[in-house]
C-alpha cells in the first residue's frame, strides 16, 4: 500500500494528514488497487480489506462519510457514516476523512493543533459554500486557520458549462478569474484550486497549501472523468495521540 504525505504543509507536529494512492491493496479491475469508495460497484470484501488496511497502517480511526455534493459538516465519529460531505474532530486518534475522484479535497487544521477537518469540495459543494460551513464547524479565529487542497481535476481539464460559472459569479465575483473560455464553444475551463482560494480569501483564510496537482493526468490517482468506472482515493487529517 502507498501513501503519500502533505509536505508543503506546515501543520504543526501533532497533525497528521495524508492521501493514498491506488498502489497496493485488494480491488480487481477496473478499481484495481487500493479503492476505499463502498458505493462504486466494487467487491464490498475487497475495499473492506482495503480499509482495514488502511487502518493498520494509519494507526488512527477514519470517520467515513457519505457523500452528497452538500455542504453539511459532521462531527467525525469512526462508529457510524454520516451523510455529510465534511467533517471535523478535537479528539485525538481520531481521522476526518473524504474519498475523491476529481473532486477537491481539503484538510483544515489550525495552527495550535487542537482541531481537525476534511472537507470534499465538488463544484456544487464548492459553489454552496462547503469550505465556509467546514470553517464554521471549527469555530477558529481566520487567522489561525491552516489549509491544504489535496489532489483534484486540475485547470487544463476541468471543462465546464456556463451554469457552473453563473454558479459561483453568483456570488463572488472575482471567481470570474478562475474560468477561461474553452476550445469547445460556450464552454470554460475552470481552475477548482484558485476557485477554493478566492472562497477561504474571502473569509480571511489566507495560509492555504497544495493544489498543485490534475488527477486526470496522474495515474496514481483514480480519475472519474478519466474512467468513469473507477475507484475513490482518501484525504485524511488526524491529531496525534
Amino acid at each position: 500500500m502507498s501513501i503519500w504525505l502533505t509536505p508543503d504543509w506546515p501543520a504543526p507536529k501533532r497533525v497528521q494528514a495524508c492521501v493514498t494512492t491506488r498502489e497496493g491493496g485488494f480491488s480487481l479491475p477496473p478499481y484495481e488497487g487500493l479503492n476505499l469508495g463502498s458505493h462504486v460497484e466494487d467487491d464490498p470484501q475487497a475495499v473492506e480489506q482495503n480499509r482495514r488496511l488502511l487502518t493498520s497502517t494509519l494507526g488512527c480511526r477514519p470517520a467515513w462519510l457519505s457523500q452528497v455534493h452538500g455542504v453539511r459538516v459532521a462531527q467525525a465519529d469512526p462508529s457510524r457514516v454520516d451523510e455529510a460531505d465534511a467533517s471535523w474532530t478535537a479528539e485525538p486518534g481520531v481521522a476526518s476523512a473524504v474519498l475523491t475522484a476529481d473532486c477537491l479535497p481539503a484538510l483544515f487544521c489550525d495552527r495550535a493543533g487542537t482541531k481537525v477537518a476534511a472537507a470534499h469540495a465538488g463544484w456544487r459543494g464548492l459553489a454552496n459554500g462547503v469550505l465556509e460551513a467546514t470553517l464554521d464547524a471549527l469555530a477558529l479565529p481566520a487567522e489561525e486557520v491552516l489549509v491544504w487542497l489535496g489532489p483534484a481535476i486540475g485547470p487544463a481539464a476541468f471543462e465546464v458549462g456556463p451554469e457552473v460559472r453563473e454558479a459561483f459569479l453568483a456570488h463572488h465575483p472575482e471567481t470570474g478569474q478562475a474560468f477561461r473560455p474553452s476550445a469547445n464553444e460556450g464552454k470554460f475551463m475552470a481552475d477548482i484550486y484558485q476557485l477554493a482560494r478566492i472562497r477561504l480569501a474571502a473569509r480571511g483564510v489566507q495560509a492555504v497549501y497544495g493544489g498543485s496537482f490534475c488527477t486526470v493526468s496522474d495515474p496514481r490517482f483514480y480519475s472519474y472523468r478519466r474512467a468513469a468506472r473507477t475507484g475513490r482515493f482518501a484525504s485524511l487529517v488526524w491529531l496525534a495521540d
